[in-house]
């Protein structure tokens, strides 16, 4: 197993692509730190760190949408993971199934999956 020690986190932080482990569909990003890299090896559901709300979160604890990791690979240069998981519901916190909902025209190329507002 890799040491959390030796990966290279830059202002405590190590970016995270997340992947549909099934498709390869490329559900989100987002920054993990050590304590959420920790808890997500410890209980198999992602866990994150919030840079705008300044504080830890578990993907799903709003939301009910948990990933289940099933893998997370690191990169040759230790300075970033990709982690495959199991998405229950919606990566996206504005209902779609990926964050990546929209191309750079603006049209909607992704499916939502559920009301924000009857989540949130």
């Amino acid at each position: 197993m890799i040491a959390i020690d030796d990966m290279k986190f830059k202002d405590n932080l190590i970016p995270a692509i997340v992947q549909d482990d099934e498709t390869g569909d490329v559900l989100m990003f987002a920054y993990m730190n050590r304590e959420s890299l920790e808890k997500t090896l410890d209980s198999g559901i992602a866990h994150y760190w919030s840079r705008s709300r300044g504080k830890l979160w578990k993907k799903g604890e709003s939301s009910g949408h948990i990933q289940y990791v099933k893998d997370i690979l690191v990169d040759c240069d230790m300075d970033t993971l990709l982690l495959k998981v199991r998405q229950d519901g919606g990566a996206c916190h504005v209902g779609y199934r990926s964050c990546f909902y929209r191309n750079i025209n603006g049209d909607i190329v992704g499916e939502r999956v559920f009301d924000p507002d009857d989540v949130y």
